[in-house]
C-alpha cells in the first residue's frame, strides 16, 4: 500500500463524510482559480495546510515532501515565463535584468515577474486543495460521491480501475526489478539500459494480461464494479464551518480586490 493511500484511510478526518470534504476542497480550488488573487491563494494554502497537518494529523515532513513533487514542474514553468529572448535590435519593455549575447537579448520583464508571481501563489493554493482531498478521502469515498452526483458510470469505473492498476503496476515492477538486481542486471550502464527495456516490455505484457483477466471477472459479475457504500452521516458543524470559510474569503476578496 502506498503511504499516501494509507493516510487516506487512517487520518483523523477519515470519519468525515466524503461529500463534505469534496465540496470543501473542490470549492476552494474553484474559488482560487476563478479569483486569481495572490492573497486569497495564500490564505487558501495556509487554511488547507492547517487542516492537513493539524486536522488530519498528516506528518509535516511527509506533507513537505509531497509539496516538492510538483515543485520541479512549477519552477520550470516559472522559468519559461520569466525569461524572454528577443533580437538585440528590438526595443525592450520594462525589465529588471538583461543580458546580450551576439545578436540576441535575454531579459526578465516586469510584466513577466508579475505573471510568474501570480501563477506561483495560484498553483500553491490549488495544490493544497488537491492534497487535502487525496490525503483525507479514500478513492472508494470519492467514487461514492461521483456516483451520487450521477456522473457517467464509465467515468467512475475508469477512476476505480486506474487506481487499482497503480498498485498492480508497482507490485509487478518491484518484483521484476528485484529479480533483475539479484542477477546483477544493473551493474553497468549498458546492462542497466538492457534491464530497463526488458522491464518495460515485461510490464506491458503483464498489465495487458491482467487487464483481460479483470475484464473477464467483471463480465462474470454482470459488467459492473461493486462499490463501497457510504454509511456515515453529515455534520451540521462541518457545513457551518465551510460556509464561514467561504463567506470570509468572498468578503475578503470583495473588499481588497
Amino acid at each position: 500500500m502506498l503511504l499516501i493511500d494509507k493516510y487516506a484511510y487512517l487520518n483523523k478526518l477519515a470519519f468525515v463524510h466524503p461529500l463534505e470534504k469534496m465540496i470543501f476542497s473542490l470549492g476552494l480550488l474553484l474559488f482560487t482559480l476563478i479569483m486569481r488573487d495572490e492573497r486569497l491563494s495564500l490564505i487558501t494554502f495556509f487554511v488547507m495546510s492547517a487542516f492537513i497537518i493539524f486536522g488530519a494529523k498528516i506528518p509535516l515532513k511527509y506533507y513537505a515532501k509531497l509539496l516538492l513533487l510538483p515543485g520541479f514542474f512549477l519552477l520550470t514553468s516559472l522559468a519559461s515565463i520569466l525569461i524572454s529572448i528577443t533580437p538585440a535590435t528590438n526595443v525592450l519593455p520594462a525589465h529588471i535584468g538583461v543580458v546580450t549575447y551576439t545578436n540576441w537579448t535575454i531579459f526578465i520583464g516586469r510584466a513577466s515577474v508579475a505573471s510568474a508571481q501570480q501563477l506561483f501563489f495560484i498553483v500553491l493554493g490549488s495544490i493544497s486543495c488537491l492534497y487535502f482531498l487525496i490525503l483525507t478521502t479514500s478513492v472508494q469515498g470519492i467514487c461514492y460521491v461521483l456516483r451520487q452526483w450521477h456522473l457517467p458510470t464509465l467515468l467512475v469505473e475508469l477512476v476505480e480501475l486506474t487506481y487499482r492498476f497503480i498498485f498492480m503496476f508497482l507490485e509487478s515492477m518491484q518484483k521484476i526489478q528485484l529479480a533483475q538486481q539479484a542477477r546483477l542486471g544493473y551493474h553497468s550502464p549498458m546492462q542497466w539500459l538492457r534491464s530497463i527495456s526488458m522491464l518495460i516490455a515485461a510490464l506491458f505484457v503483464e498489465m495487458f494480461q491482467r487487464s483481460r483477466e479483470l475484464n473477464n471477472a467483471m463480465q462474470a459479475r454482470g459488467g459492473e464494479i461493486v462499490y463501497w457504500q457510504e454509511v456515515g452521516s453529515y455534520s451540521k458543524r462541518n457545513w457551518l464551518g465551510m460556509a464561514a470559510i467561504f463567506l470570509f474569503l468572498i468578503v475578503y476578496g470583495g473588499c481588497f480586490s
